[in-house]
């Protein structure tokens, strides 16, 4: 089955075959791996040895978003800013919101990046403002906000920011010793990276971490205390017991990502696979939800076919027949169906696919069946 959603993402043979390991966390064989894994993921996040920190987390991407909020912003005196232009930014706000934290919103088109200049000015306007929260890929929609131009505005009024690059590390660039302003970036094991579900990661400044030392209200979701608890017991050790079969085959993925030539190489694989869905579907009478300049590399949208003989799920399991698998919901106000471009495929594997959403549109009656 070949699996085109935005994560879990298809896997590599060898990143599946590493899980059929039985290990225990604490065992002192696997501490310098985990080390090894916690300095690779800083250094592709551009942090630097006792500078910054990678602190992971079990669990999903809202997981280790909350815990960012929790953790840098506080309770009392913060206020988080977070630019609504997709579902995932929507979910965001809810995390910040469930937490305590006071939540202002700058409403936004889901269809392309924000302004940097409507921040600047809700910023300018409300001093009172600390952070700004923004999705990176928005996989709600496609879209790719330009975090390095926002932080720049977050930077020159004195802010900190929160990035959310779930979907985006280790494809789009991300530079957080270029980024001072950034008080973490969050990310997880199973999308850019190839890895499989069940960890999750930030990057952050030490000195920000120790700063925060007591904000989060949490024990689970306090990266302060996965930092200080480094300190005490060592960069192998863990708080609670981890998936650690997941994070053994994390590290063969990064191996092998660092190996395919880092994020250049991803990047660049994940735009190819993009641009012959976008263009494959568009030959199919499919319409893209975003127009191709803001259209990010790891997932594309197509309004569903206005046709009586077609539903959504109809659509995931005449394609779930043929071999592909995508996602049978959408997060987007008009009608939409959503194709993963990221994970172990490449161009063979979308035009399997493409020949695939023929076969399904043709059997659904959208299509007239080849001759």
């Amino acid at each position: 089955m070949l699996l085109l959603i935005p994560g879990p993402v298809q896997t590599r043979p060898d990143v599946r075959a590493a899980m059929a390991v039985d290990i225990a966390p604490w065992d002192r064989d696997f501490a310098p791996e985990y080390i090894a894994i916690r300095e690779k993921v800083r250094d592709l996040a551009g942090g630097k040895a006792g500078l910054h920190a990678c602190l992971p987390l079990q669990g999903a991407g809202h997981f280790i978003t909350e815990a960012a909020i929790r953790t840098f912003v506080p309770a009392a005196t913060g206020k988080l800013l977070i630019v609504r232009n997709g579902a995932y930014a929507d979910r965001m706000a809810r995390l910040a919101e469930e937490a305590g934290r006071t939540v202002v919103n700058l409403p936004a088109p889901d269809t392309g990046s924000v302004d940097p200049a409507a921040v600047a000015a809700v910023l300018a306007a409300d001093p009172t403002i600390t952070h700004l929260g923004v999705v990176y890929s928005e996989t709600g929609s496609g879209l790719v906000n330009d975090v390095p131009a926002l932080g720049e505005v977050v930077r020159a009024a004195g802010r900190r920011m929160i990035v959310d690059a779930v979907s985006a590390f280790g494809a789009l660039p991300f530079d957080i010793s270029a980024q001072p302003e950034v008080d973490a970036v969050v990310f997880t094991s199973n999308k850019c990276i190839e890895g499989l579900p069940g960890i999750a990661f930030a990057v952050a400044p030490i000195e920000r971490v120790v700063a925060c030392t007591g904000n989060a209200g949490s024990w689970c979701f306090d990266l302060a205390d996965v930092y200080h608890t480094a300190q005490r017991a060592g960069w192998g050790s863990f708080r609670f017991t981890p998936p650690v079969q997941a994070l053994h085959a994390f590290g063969v993925a990064l191996d092998i990502f660092l190996a395919e030539g880092g994020q250049p190489a991803r990047l660049a694989r994940y735009r190819e696979n993009c641009r012959i869905l976008y263009e494959g579907a568009q030959a199919l009478g499919l319409r893209p939800y975003l127009e191709w300049e803001h259209q990010g590399p790891i997932i594309a949208l197509f309004h569903q076919p206005q046709h009586p003989g077609f539903t959504l799920q109809g659509f995931v399991d005449a394609l779930k027949r043929r071999g592909v698998l995508i996602s049978n919901f959408f997060n987007t106000e008009a009608p939409t169906m959503r194709i993963g471009c990221i994970g172990h495929v490449g161009p063979d594997e979308m035009r399997f696919a493409l020949g695939a959403m023929r076969g399904a549109l043709e059997e659904l009656g959208v299509l007239q069946r080849a001759a």
